[in-house]
């Protein structure tokens, strides 16, 4: 053990009294583990826990995602955001379904479409028990600190990795590598925190670095960040004389892959004149009416920027499917079906 791991055993007592209650933990299963995970990527525990439980009680198993049709999977995950992620969710299940069961190590996990390093860990650790410490944000915030690293992030991302797998050299780490690996996601969201650590309750405050340096709360750094650009696109509200919108599917690749969308635009660097838009337009000779204001939706590196044309038809045109409910939508789709009203 090198000396400046601080005790596993002291982690692990302390998860023991202060853990949390969470729906996906207190079993085995790795389909469970990995929904979870997936769920919760850059998505709050907050928002997850009744999206998860909704989408057990749809697909209770992996047999049962893989049988679904991607347009139902696609339904229940509108929302959730990042859509790649339940493609590959889907594409993941039916490849498990076909193999008999999950592998039961991070290699063949990570094998899987969509299973990286982190969640390929997370599934072995939790699941099989095998040795490894999966670093997501909290573990590597509390890497950061523990061990005073200094160099920013993403580039620190290697390092810290390697230095939280380093516990693992101590038997009460790897005797329970579940546990300590939830138990350092725990200290991170709830002690060792980005803003404001508390770290007067920390199990391994004597042995923080950061902490005697003065320096816990600045840790770790990130690398300044680009200026997020602007995505600009043109969509258009067709209701027929029922009151019902007319939807389809986006490309199954790219953003918001195989998503239903109000139609419209392809979405580009510029903003879309009128003239060019209605070229888009999903039915011709209807009076199109521009819509005030504007709905906006935030992606990872840049924010997409939506305009919207509302019309009326007496009945929708063949190429549109009328819209069952509004959940149905992925986020960005639901924030322009209110603009229209």
């Amino acid at each position: 053990m090198s000396a400046t791991h601080p005790p596993a055993a002291l982690l692990l007592d302390w998860y023991a009294r202060q853990k949390r209650t969470l729906p996906w933990r207190g079993e085995a299963d790795p389909y469970r583990i990995w929904l979870s995970e997936v769920m919760l990527q850059q998505t709050t525990v907050a928002a997850v826990a009744p999206r998860y439980a909704r989408f057990l009680a749809r697909f209770p198993d992996v047999a049962a995602l893989a049988a679904a049709q991607w347009e139902d999977v696609a339904a229940e995950w509108a929302g959730l955001g990042y859509y790649a992620r339940a493609r590959n969710l889907h594409a993941a299940a039916r490849a498990v379904a076909a193999a008999g069961g999950f592998p039961r190590h991070a290699e063949g996990l990570r094998a899987l479409p969509g299973i990286g390093a982190y969640t390929a860990a997370a599934i072995a650790a939790i699941a099989y028990g095998e040795p490894l410490v999966p670093a997501d944000g909290n573990v590597e915030r509390v890497a950061a600190r523990l061990f005073a690293l200094t160099q920013p992030l993403p580039g620190a991302k290697a390092e810290l990795a390697r230095l939280a797998q380093g516990f693992m050299a101590q038997p009460a780490a790897a005797a329970a590598p579940g546990d300590f690996a939830q138990a350092l996601f725990d200290l991170g969201a709830t002690i060792c925190t980005p803003k404001n650590p508390t770290c007067a309750l920390c199990p391994w405050m004597a042995g923080c670095a950061a902490r005697q340096q003065g320096i816990a709360a600045e840790l770790p750094r990130k690398a300044p960040k680009r200026a997020r650009g602007l995505l600009h696109g043109t969509h258009f509200l067709l209701r027929d004389a029922m009151g019902r919108v007319g939807v389809r599917s986006r490309p199954a690749s790219g953003l918001f892959g195989g998503m239903l969308e109000l139609p419209g635009t392809p979405w580009r660097d510029s903003p879309w004149p009128e003239a060019e838009a209605m070229a888009h337009a999903p039915l011709a000779g209807v009076n199109w009416r521009r819509v005030e204001g504007e709905a906006r939706h935030q992606l990872t590196h840049r924010d997409l920027v939506l305009q919207l044309y509302a019309g009326q038809v007496r009945g929708l045109p063949e190429h549109l499917a009328p819209l069952s409910a509004e959940r149905d939508l992925p986020s960005a789709m639901r924030k322009l079906l209110r603009l229209g009203g």
